[in-house]
């Protein structure tokens, strides 16, 4: 008992603690052509990853991440803590036959319908995406949306904090907080482990 009261302990502080997580959902699509917007992106991607058969799991870091993607569709989450107010750059180097849209904390930031190949370098604007924005202190999460007619390719989200000069790319070593747990998160654990402590307490009081 007082090995699971010190793992909740621990995990309350781990949320502080640790660095941005990344989330890699994929799915089948076989629709054709292009989208004209955002949101059409965000509807079809959605769609593919919560359909039979699609994939999810957690990356360790977006450097030159290798994604099995032929006539599929990806949705990354990437979630972060920000303790540094200020103008934050995010770029994203894909590879989205059929183009694709990226959100930020919910809202769509852009879109791009043509075919999307990065490979490996920054020179061409149509070939990533690209975002200038003033962010606050706190949570916050980059959502994109593609779709890959072809084959695949090795994919790479950076960011570049307020104040720096270079970008970073996402991941366990990448220098963010994590996303802190809202405050009733906090309060669900912390009545948890009053639970508990209450629960460990009558059973020494019923085995004295």
């Amino acid at each position: 008992m007082k090995k699971i009261l010190s793992a909740l302990s621990l995990a309350l502080v781990a949320g502080v603690a640790s660095a941005s997580t990344i989330q890699i959902q994929t799915g089948a699509y076989s629709g054709s052509g292009s989208f004209a917007s955002a949101s059409e992106y965000q509807a079809a991607v959605n769609s593919a990853v919560s359909a039979i058969g699609a994939t999810s799991t957690f990356v360790s870091s977006f450097e030159n991440l290798p994604i099995a993607l032929n006539n599929g569709a990806l949705k990354a989450t990437l979630n972060f803590g920000v303790s540094t107010a200020g103008v934050w750059d995010f770029r994203a180097g894909v590879d989205f036959g059929k183009g694709g849209a990226v959100y930020l904390d919910g809202v769509a930031m852009a879109s791009k319908s043509n075919d999307m190949w990065w490979s490996g370098n920054y020179n061409n604007p149509s070939q990533f995406f690209s975002i200038t924005k003033d962010i606050t202190v706190g949570n916050h999460s980059l959502t994109i949306y593609g779709i890959e007619n072809c084959c695949s390719g090795n994919q790479q989200v950076q960011f570049k904090a307020a104040g720096s000069s270079s970008f970073v790319s996402f991941g366990n070593t990448d220098g963010l907080v994590a996303a802190v747990p809202e405050p009733e998160t906090y309060a669900m654990l912390l009545a948890g482990l009053g639970l508990m402590g209450a629960a460990v307490k009558r059973r020494k009081v019923k085995q004295a």
